[in-house]
C-alpha cells in the first residue's frame, strides 16, 4: 500500500512541523518573557519596571481613610445592589418561602440567622444565633467561609465594600 519513501516523507513533515512550533515557542518566550533580569531588594526576581522617585521630597502619599460601613450603607444605591444581586440569584430567590440551593432572601434583614423554616442549614450556620443585620451581612458577604467556617455556601464573597453596601440596601427593600 504505502511505500517506504511515502512514510518517510510523512514522518519528516510531522517532525518538521513540530520543530517549527518548538522554535516559534522559544522565540516567543524570549520576546515576551515576564521575568526581569534584575533582582529586587529582597533578593527575589523582580518583575515590572522600577520608577525612580524623589524619596525625600515630592508629594506625600495620601492614606485612604476607611469609611465606616454605616456611612457606606447610608449612601448605598439599591438599584446598583439589584445588579450585584445577579451574582446571588443562581442560588437564592427573593420570593417568600421559595428556597433554592440557598435559603430565600425575602425579609432577610433582622431575620434570625439560620431562621428559614424547611431549609437545611449547615451546623456551622445554624449554630451562630443572632439576626442578620447590616453589619453581620457585611461580614458574611465579604467572606462566608471566614464568618461561619464549615458552612455550605460555595461563593467566595464580595470583595468590594461598596458592592456589599449596595446589595444590603437592595435586600432591605425586599419584604419584611
Amino acid at each position: 500500500m504505502f511505500d517506504t519513501m511515502t512514510m518517510t516523507k510523512a514522518g519528516a513533515a510531522v517532525i518538521g512541523a513540530l520543530l517549527f512550533f518548538l522554535l516559534g515557542s522559544w522565540a516567543a518566550d524570549s520576546l515576551y518573557s515576564t521575568e526581569a533580569g534584575g533582582h529586587g531588594e529582597d533578593g527575589h526576581t523582580a518583575t515590572g519596571y522600577m520608577i525612580a522617585t524623589d524619596a525625600e521630597g515630592g508629594a506625600e502619599e495620601e492614606a485612604e481613610e476607611a469609611v465606616p460601613f454605616a456611612d457606606l450603607l447610608a449612601a448605598a444605591d439599591p438599584a446598583k445592589g439589584e445588579k450585584v444581586y445577579g451574582k446571588c440569584k443562581a442560588c437564592h430567590k427573593l420570593e417568600d418561602g421559595a428556597n433554592g440551593t440557598g435559603p430565600h432572601l425575602y425579609g432577610l434583614i433582622d431575620r434570625p440567622i439560620g431562621g428559614v423554616d424547611g431549609f437545611n442549614y449547615s451546623d456551622a450556620l445554624a449554630g451562630l444565633g443572632g439576626n442578620w443585620g447590616p453589619d453581620e451581612l457585611n461580614e458574611w458577604l465579604a467572606n462566608p467561609k471566614a464568618y461561619a467556617p464549615g458552612n455550605k455556601m460555595t461563593y467566595a464573597g464580595l470583595k468590594k465594600e461598596e458592592d456589599r453596601a449596595d446589595l444590603i440596601a437592595y435586600l432591605q427593600t425586599i419584604g419584611g
